[in-house]
């Protein structure tokens, strides 16, 4: 199954690879290739960072899915802030190669979102989930289970964008944020459920499964 209701290249992209790619031209054509290449160079970068391809949903209604493209940086039982909870943390970091589009792990209605100001640290150390500026959705299943997953800013990151809310209906594979060069999501799960990856694990969002919920 396919759920892509976007074009292939990020709606938050559009400006900077219009502009990126403007300017590589008109060098360009005002100089000469060894002039521009840098500007070629460049334009390339903001091209690839704001892809945002189709990807395939898996539908089993147990598993997790996960929200962003990246590695595998941490699987551990930890405590929720945001529930309050016991709970199993898989992190995903990404970096500035990575699609930076966030996706839905699972079906749900958003029971809140929080956000956080904070630091800058590369979202790579563990404290970065704790101190960096972040945005939390908690989501309620149809079982009744309930998980959160975070938007985690990083060292260069400065903008974390969500488009859900409250009372939400989010579909796994639906598009609801974005996070601007390099960062990582953290998904907190039931301390029951099984993770399904290991960690330094290349991931994809939507495509790969993060872990099992009974």
């Amino acid at each position: 199954m396919k759920h892509y209701p976007h074009p292939s290249f990020a709606k938050e992209g559009w400006s900077f690879i219009a502009i990126s790619v403007g300017i590589a031209i008109f060098v360009l054509w005002l100089t000469n290739i060894v002039a521009a290449l840098p500007f070629i160079i460049i334009a390339a970068f903001v091209v690839q960072f704001f892809r945002d391809p189709a990807r395939t949903i898996p539908q089993d209604p147990n598993v997790v899915l996960s929200p962003a493209d990246g590695k595998i940086i941490a699987i551990e039982e930890t405590h929720d802030a945001y529930q309050n909870v016991a709970a199993l943390k898989i992190s995903v970091f990404m970096n500035v190669f990575n699609v930076h589009s966030n996706r839905s792990p699972v079906d749900g209605q958003v029971l809140d979102v929080q956000y956080f100001a904070g630091k800058f640290v590369n979202a790579d150390f563990d404290k970065a989930s704790t101190e960096n500026e972040r945005n939390a959705v908690i989501v309620r299943l149809a079982s009744g289970q309930k998980i959160t997953f975070v938007q985690v800013a990083g060292l260069i990151a400065r903008r974390i964008l969500c488009y859900t809310k409250p009372g939400d209906l989010l579909k796994r594979g639906e598009r609801y944020g974005f996070i601007r060069f390099g960062s990582r999501v953290d998904v907190y799960l039931p301390v029951s459920a099984t993770p399904l990856v290991s960690i330094g694990q290349k991931v994809k969002a939507t495509e790969t499964i993060l872990a099992k919920i009974d």
